[in-house]
């Protein structure tokens, strides 16, 4: 059995942490929360992150750090986008070398526009670094607990690192497929989350399929330009990380960041909407994020644009749609 530690007691990381021990192997998550996991200990649930899901009797689960990350032989970092720099500086001391080590956060860093690979890469070191990959892909966290079919992409510049990933990962009930392109596979797991924004927005506003079929389709224009501006390959965003989790988080009503951008269609204010929110929608902080990219490397994003506009500025969701579709006509390009 592989000494899996799970970092992030969330939806996400508890679902993984889920689907691991019921595949056989040895898993522990820690959580910030000590009555999150005296939850998983003594009940196995999640009541705060993952209600009504009923967890393997296997998982262990602790509020310290120290411990949980004992002899571990794989290392999943699950954090929410923005603490992953400060959980994992914390956990870097404890985590082992020669450890593998799994990227499951999607977004990227506001402060510093970093990715959560070169996150970790900062706080780990070259040594820890060297058994590297991201997991990502078309996955609700309920539905991975509840063992519903599911594809993921593992994606490491080692294609036997993303090979040893996908053997753990695998079972009747989770396939994983392999890729090399890092930044691809990390940059569709981020970016797909704003277009959902404005996919939730035109829900709240009351518009039906022709609006989010033109959303999706060109919010994976939008995805493709700045990911091959930053060195992503133009294939990997119509894959499982690119399209399929595109797809899903614009239409899956279990999406936090369509729900986000729901409410903000029906009216109410971003803050309302986020003070009332346990889990975190990561597109929000990803837009911002987003907009300083695409303005420094000159891409053209119009609809990440409006709604950057309409979470920073205040725009109104109906004026931020008539910029969109008064724009100068165009031929329809993919480069």
């Amino acid at each position: 059995m592989s000494r899996v530690t799970v970092i992030g007691g969330g939806s996400w990381g508890t679902a993984i942490a889920a689907h691991l021990a019921r595949k056989g192997e040895a898993v522990c998550l820690w959580t910030l929360e000590p009555e999150v996991a005296r939850a998983v200990e003594e009940r196995q649930e999640n009541p705060r992150y993952l209600p009504e899901v009923a967890l393997p009797s296997e998982l262990r689960a602790t509020s310290d750090l120290a411990a949980a990350l004992a002899g571990a032989e794989v290392v999943v970092s699950v954090s929410p986008s923005q603490h992953v720099a400060t959980v994992m500086t914390r956990a870097a001391e404890y985590v082992p070398t020669g450890a593998l080590v799994i990227s499951a956060s999607k977004g990227i860093e506001t402060a510093t526009l970093r990715r959560m690979d070169q996150v970790l890469a900062d706080v780990l070191g070259e040594e820890r670094m060297r058994r590297f990959a991201v997991l990502s892909g078309p996955s609700f966290a309920r539905e991975v607990a509840l063992q519903t079919p599911t594809a993921v992409v593992a994606a490491s510049s080692d294609a036997g690192v993303a090979a040893d990933v996908q053997a753990l990962f695998q079972t009747s009930a989770f396939r994983v497929y392999t890729n090399r392109d890092v930044i691809g596979v990390e940059l569709g797991g981020a970016l797909k989350n704003v277009i959902a924004l404005a996919a939730g927005v035109a829900a709240g506003l009351g518009f039906g399929h022709n609006t989010m079929a033109a959303l999706i389709t060109r919010g994976l224009a939008e995805m493709r330009r700045l990911g091959v501006a930053m060195g992503a390959r133009p294939e990997t965003f119509s894959g499982l990380a690119g399209m399929g989790d595109l797809v899903l988080t614009c239409t899956g009503e279990l999406s936090r960041n369509r729900t986000v951008g729901f409410r903000l269609g029906q009216g109410e204010s971003l803050e309302e909407i986020l003070g009332h929110m346990h889990a975190v929608a990561e597109g929000v902080k990803t837009a911002q994020a987003v907009h300083e990219l695409a303005r420094r490397h000159a891409v053209e994003m119009p609809i990440s644009e409006q709604v950057y506009r309409m979470l920073v500025e205040d725009v109104h969701p109906l004026e931020a749609l008539r910029a969109l579709m008064e724009r100068d006509p165009k031929p329809e390009e993919w480069s």
